[in-house]
């Protein structure tokens, strides 16, 4: 039979009222009785059921996660940050992978409601109004991650995504590229659409050399897939580029791999840079020069902004995180 908080307080030789303050970090005990209960739990091997600590703490000690997809690595570095920082607290993370659609996500969000999670960290996505009404009726903290909303003053985690976008095309212009073509999301995205669009042609302007020409492919998603299909147009379009800007380390890699199959070379045919800086950018052949995002960080950072806002009830600020440009092996000068 697993041991009960009524055995801890036995061995601990204390009242069960004094292991119940100490499990809910109440005051009222020593510093000494509290290490002595805390390894009398670690010796019995005690779980605090989750339901009875929260009946007492008015908490649940679970937090949701909702993320447009689960499947990609920029995914999986941001929730390993959240999710590393919950458990040293000794929270559980629900995770909710809302495929950009707006009735799941709904949907995901009264489960979360229903399972009384203490917060929700709202990745990737454009917050719409629907879905802030539902948090909102829930009375939980909320953080967004590489996401912002113009509309509701909720904290959020990310980098500048404008600037990271002008330093990308900058460093390709710094090899002497002048016509570069970028890969882009959707003109329509607010969230790593436009902002990273506007930072492309910023640093073409900027150049002020009239033969720094655009080329600017968009696609309905940052995708392996869509990379191939965007590399397709540019290498058949008049424009002859020599250097491509794509706006996820997945559609670059999947632009190299459409060059692959063409017979164009990288780096010395073309160039590419990614963005994100994943693991993907590391593996790939040849190794992927990219803006890096500090992704761990970033979930790790909003986890502790969510933590900090359910104990003292106060809204974090906002955080903007830094970029970089890792080089590697697929961007040459000319």
């Amino acid at each position: 039979m697993d041991p009960t908080i009524k055995d801890v307080a036995k061995k601990a030789n204390v009242s069960i009222a004094t292991v119940s303050r100490i499990l809910n970090d109440k005051p009222g005990f020593s510093v000494k009785t509290k290490t002595k209960v805390l390894r009398v739990i670690e010796e019995l091997g005690y779980q605090p059921n989750a339901i009875a600590r929260g009946l007492v703490s008015k908490r649940t000690h679970t937090i949701g996660v909702l993320m447009p997809t689960l499947l990609d690595m920029f995914a999986a570095r941001i929730l390993n940050g959240i999710d590393d920082y919950a458990h040293e607290l000794g929270s559980s993370v629900i995770v909710c992978n809302t495929d950009n659609n707006g009735q799941r996500t709904l949907k995901y969000l009264r489960v979360l409601a229903e399972k009384r999670v203490d917060g929700i960290i709202f990745v990737s996505e454009y917050l719409k109004d629907e879905y802030y009404k539902v948090m909102s009726d829930m009375k939980v903290p909320i953080v967004l991650v590489s996401t912002m909303s113009p509309d509701y003053p909720v904290p959020f985690v990310k980098v500048d995504d404008e600037l990271a976008s002008f330093a990308a095309t900058e460093y390709l212009l710094k090899q002497g590229h002048r016509r570069i073509a970028m890969i882009a999301g959707s003109p329509e995205d607010p969230i790593a659409g436009v902002p990273r669009i506007k930072g492309y042609r910023a640093a073409l302007n900027a150049e002020g050399d009239e033969e720094a020409k655009e080329l600017i492919v968009s696609t309905q998603d940052f995708s392996y897939e869509s990379g191939m299909m965007a590399m397709e147009k540019i290498v058949d379009h008049p424009l002859k580029v020599t250097a491509v800007f794509a706006s996820s380390d997945e559609l670059a890699v999947g632009a190299m791999s459409y060059a692959n199959k063409r017979g164009i070379r990288i780096p010395e045919d073309l160039s590419i840079i990614g963005y994100d800086n994943t693991r993907l950018a590391q593996m790939s052949t040849p190794p992927l020069t990219a803006v890096g995002q500090p992704l761990y960080e970033m979930g790790n950072k909003s986890a502790e902004m969510l933590f900090s806002m359910m104990n003292t009830g106060e809204t974090a600020e906002s955080c903007l995180m830094p970029y970089t440009i890792e080089e590697r092996e697929t961007v040459t000068r000319i």
